[in-house]
């Protein structure tokens, strides 16, 4: 955490509609034992903590501490969350977000993300099955990589560059063929889907969906039935509900 100033702000975490007061036994950015609380105007609140105007650092225990915030505030209503990492200059500038034609624009999102959640989807899949898959059934790898045996690396240096491009274009292809297939199975359940780059060879999806809360159960069914059918070649990992990072994009400035 690098600082810039000692003048104390407010680390914002996410707005919602003031609704029955809570409070939230979630560890803040920043300091421990700082607590959180709301900055309200109208039916608006801003779920805050007192902090030093400062940068924070995107460790992982003030990433967690931030997304805790939100998730535990997920049980009393729905969040639009804000970015990590924002620290308005004064409990007046939160105020002047929540007020007038941007206080406006706030309720209507709330309003178009009412009772619903974010689940991400990541499915991998078995490294043996898939490489095995990719040599039994695609003749031209099976049999350049029959050629290279027994000789040294040294003299089958371009064969085997040529080879790993095989393989790299093959395992491409049957990513997005599995890919397609596991997102299109899902998508009639869900209200949006965010599809990111796959972050390893073995991830097939990388996927967030907006869902309505009460569809939580039939996605799960969903997801456990393509686990039935497709088990044996990958894994799946449904992770949720979570804040709604992917489908809401609060811009924040200071005046």
């Amino acid at each position: 955490m690098a600082q810039e100033s000692a003048a104390e702000g407010k680390y914002l975490y996410g707005i919602m509609r003031l609704g029955t007061p809570f409070n939230l036994g979630s560890r803040s950015v920043g300091e421990q034992g700082v607590p959180i609380y709301q900055i309200v105007v109208d039916d608006l609140a801003a779920l805050v903590s007192d902090s030093p105007i400062v940068e924070y650092e995107g460790s992982r225990r003030n990433l967690m501490a931030h997304t805790r915030v939100l998730e535990e505030a997920m049980q009393y209503g729905t969040v639009l969350p804000v970015r990590f990492g924002i620290v308005a200059p004064s409990e007046d500038a939160v105020r002047r977000q929540l007020s007038g034609a941007r206080g406006d624009e706030l309720r209507a999102a709330l309003d178009q993300m009412e009772g619903r959640v974010e689940l991400g989807l990541k499915a991998f899949w078995y490294e043996d099955v898939i490489f095995g898959e990719v040599v039994n059934e695609n003749s031209q790898i099976r049999q350049l990589r029959d050629s290279l045996a027994g000789k040294s690396p040294e003299e089958t240096y371009y064969e085997r560059i040529r080879l790993g491009e095989l393989i790299e274009g093959e395992l491409a292809r049957r990513r997005g063929e599995d890919a397609a297939r596991i997102i299109e199975r899902l998508r009639p359940l869900v209200e949006a889907v965010h599809e990111q780059p796959a972050i390893t060879d073995r991830m097939v999806v990388n996927a967030a969906f907006l869902i309505r809360r009460a569809a939580e159960p039939e996605i799960d069914a969903a997801v456990n039935e393509l686990d039935a059918e497709l088990g044996k070649r990958m894994m799946f990992k449904l992770v949720g509900p979570a804040p709604l990072y992917n489908f809401v994009s609060l811009k924040i400035g200071w005046s």
